[in-house]
């Protein structure tokens, strides 16, 4: 659905993004992830045709997004919620969606049952005769993320969806992203929620003007910080240590503030054999499980290992 080979974008001397390769794939939910001035509404807005790309190329559904013709259909093929809002503050929810749908060429019969639709989804309806002009940041959010679903796109990019947004809107707009997965719907999203991006997202990547990680969350966690079973054992600190070594699969086995960590190729498969070896040596066990790493963890590793670099 979106490829990108070597996309770059300069501001005069400024390199905003640099050698910038992407392949997201249908029905995909890709999360860009990075700093402020990274690189990622600029990225959003060189895919969407409303900037042009200083070097590389750059594909919509198999349109060049460089193609004045092809940059036109590809407008029509996709939903875009911008940094800021930028509605119509006099006009009412409901006549701000219909302009729009009205602008995309949307039949009468179906906008207004689309239009129905996406406000009550977003628990909007009962305010849709109201001038947005007195709306919240978070309904003026919600009414933008509505604009960008009228016309049914075939891919949606989502800058920052749920900031300014209090936790109860959040969550009613993340429930109606999860919903739009389920679907199968492809979703470009740039944010700083982590939380939401783990949440959300098959694949993320990481982005410091050029990219610095790309994967599955659980994976990148498993890249940067391995794979780890905790064992909390009565009296963990009698216990030798090196009586493990020999347990398949293990990397090395520490005794932390959690309890005894097992470093080991599979945490899941090797679990059976690490508490048997401990009951043999004697050990009370108290609780088995598998740490895991957030994807806070694993992004915070990768941009100060980057900051490091750069020293």
């Amino acid at each position: 659905m979106i490829k990108t080979r070597a996309l770059g974008r300069r501001f005069g001397a400024t390199v905003a993004v640099e050698d910038l390769s992407l392949n997201i794939k249908k029905g995909e939910v890709f999360g860009l992830l990075g700093p402020n001035g990274a690189g990622k509404t600029t990225t959003v807005r060189m895919l969407c045709g409303l900037i042009s790309l200083s070097s590389g190329e750059a594909y919509i559904d198999g349109l060049d997004v460089k193609d004045p013709e092809q940059r036109l259909r590809i407008r029509g093929m996709i939903g875009l919620l911008p940094e800021s809002p930028g509605l119509y503050e006099s006009l009412s929810a409901y006549r701000n969606l219909d302009f729009y749908a009205k602008l995309y060429g949307c039949d009468p019969k179906c906008r207004k049952e689309r239009i129905k639709e996406l406000l009550q989804a977003l628990e909007l309806w009962d305010r849709r005769d109201q001038p947005v002009a007195g709306f919240s940041k978070g309904m003026k959010q919600k009414i933008a993320i509505a604009r960008a679903l009228v016309h049914e796109p075939k891919l949606l990019f989502l800058d920052e969806p749920t900031s300014g947004l209090d936790p109860s809107a959040s969550v009613t707009v993340r429930n109606y992203l999860l919903d739009l997965k389920k679907e199968g719907r492809t979703i470009f999203l740039n944010t700083h929620n982590l939380d939401e991006a783990e949440r959300l997202c098959d694949r993320i990547a990481v982005l410091n003007t050029r990219l610095l990680a790309m994967g599955r969350p659980n994976e990148l966690a498993q890249d940067y910080f391995g794979r780890h079973l905790l064992v909390q054992v009565k009296e963990q600190e009698t216990l030798d240590l090196s009586r493990f070594n020999d347990i398949p699969g293990l990397v090395k086995v520490t005794l932390g503030s959690e309890g005894l960590c097992f470093t080991l190729d599979d945490p899941q498969l090797r679990a059976p054999e690490v508490v048997r070896r401990l009951i043999r040596e004697g050990a009370e066990v108290q609780q088995v499980y598998e740490s895991r790493k957030s994807l806070e963890d694993v992004y915070l590793r990768i941009i100060g290992g980057e900051e490091n670099a750069s020293r």
